[in-house]
């Protein structure tokens, strides 16, 4: 082969390697992300992420799409997420089920190794709701008039094993009422249920229950927090108002999947504090009672892992079982 021949050849394999090597170390995100939410449209895990999800896609340079998947508290979505390539473009909107599944379903999946977790994007807690047929006020009255009609009281949630299911088997154990409890397939449709008169009462996550709260369709009672949300600040704690020590908190994260390059996590990590700091989001956020949080992939992690080990703990002393 002639040397010029053979120069043009070699050129042409620099050019077409360099190409390559351009191509896998394309700068991230070059297309649109999905954002996995275990349940369906309207409650706090899809509000939390619709609020974010505009600040998002700006800082990251792509849109960001919610995908609701809902299901055995969060169980079907991270089946589905964890077979996800690896590459960023796929996100999940972690909830407290993440966390109870593990001691009540039989999972194909690990809730801790099968995920990277990104940060925990913010924290809320409960509020005890009824529908305003119901005779009571107060947690007290509520507490008189259940123990005068045991088994008559139904409650609703999103599911069995979230917080609002939780919520309520706590309330039940530390005052000894007896309720029904009517699980859901999400906070939305626990919600409609209640306004509806399907169901007495619900445990809502603050940002699910506050408007219709506030517009007067549900009568709230109390929060279940440590101390008074913001959101709320008139509205009485369970514990403050005749239930000490009762206290149930709730939480909102996001994950990518196990083995997903750290450069990603941290753009994704970067771009999630920022949009959680920006007046829009943290203000839409506190106004429904959340707080806002943004810690680093390690702390939400560790947390995760210790989220995990508490709630085994609770839910195998209850004899809590799933579906």
């Amino acid at each position: 082969m002639q040397a010029s021949s053979m120069t043009r050849l070699l050129a042409l394999s620099l050019l077409l390697g360099a190409g390559n090597c351009a191509l896998a170390q394309a700068p991230y995100p070059v297309k649109p992300v999905r954002f996995i939410v275990g349940f369906p449209p309207g409650g706090t895990n899809d509000i939390t992420a619709r609020i974010l999800v505009p600040k998002l896609s700006e800082y990251l340079g792509q849109q960001v799409v919610v995908e609701n998947r809902g299901g055995a508290n969060t169980a079907i979505a991270s089946e589905m997420f964890v077979r996800m390539a690896p590459d960023g473009y796929t996100i999940m909107m972690n909830a407290p089920g993440h966390a109870t599944n593990p001691a009540l379903l039989k999972l194909n999946f690990d809730s801790i190794n099968d995920f990277a977790f990104v940060t925990l994007l913010a924290e809320s807690q409960n509020l005890l709701v009824v529908h305003p047929s119901l005779p009571v006020h107060s947690v007290k009255a509520l507490i008189a008039l259940s123990k005068q009609r045991p088994g008559e009281i139904n409650y609703g949630s999103s599911g069995i094993g979230a917080t609002p299911h939780l919520s309520g088997e706590l309330f039940k154990y530390m005052t000894g009422v007896n309720w029904v409890h009517i699980p859901y397939k999400g906070g939305g449709p626990g919600v409609i249920a209640l306004v509806a008169g399907e169901v007495s009462l619900y445990f809502g996550n603050v940002p699910t229950v506050i408007r219709q709260a506030r517009d007067g369709k549900l009568r709230a009672l109390a929060t279940t927090g440590p101390k008074r949300t913001p959101a709320a600040p008139d509205i009485p704690t369970v514990a403050e108002s005749g239930v000490p020590g009762y206290e149930v908190t709730t939480f909102y994260g996001m994950s990518a999947p196990a083995r997903t390059p750290r450069a990603i996590i941290d753009r994704l990590h970067g771009d999630t504090v920022r949009a959680l700091n920006s007046p829009e989001v943290r203000d839409r956020l506190q106004g429904l009672g959340a707080d806002p949080v943004g810690n680093t992939p390690e702390q939400y992690t560790a947390f995760m892992k210790n989220e995990i080990a508490k709630w085994d703990k609770v839910i195998k002393a209850a004899g809590i079982k799933g579906e």
